[in-house]
């Protein structure tokens, strides 16, 4: 199930920075219990993100898109603060 959740991420896309959450590394932890509920604790680029409540939702409306997926808690967190890793920095132009 997990695999699938993680297909999903990867074709929801920062609308400021053109790349998937998950390559962004938006998304902390994924846990699946063993009635098929999803919890996703995820962050965003910034605190003021202004499409946070949009990509919540296309998170929330992709994952229970998935077969057998029960329900779906998406929980937006900022600490630890969000960090770009060197890929995702090279391809931003940072280094």
């Amino acid at each position: 199930m997990k695999d699938k959740i993680i297909e999903v991420l990867k074709t929801i896309e920062d609308p400021e920075l053109f790349l998937d959450i998950w390559f962004l590394g938006l998304v902390y932890n994924i846990e699946v219990d063993s009635d098929n509920n999803v919890a996703i604790e995820m962050t965003f680029t910034t605190p003021l993100c202004p499409f946070g409540p949009e990509l919540v939702q296309q998170v929330n409306d992709g994952i229970m898109g998935i077969d057998g997926v029960e329900d779906v808690r998406v929980s937006v967190v900022f600490d630890p603060p969000w960090a770009p890793n060197d890929e995702v920095k090279a391809l931003m132009g940072l280094i």
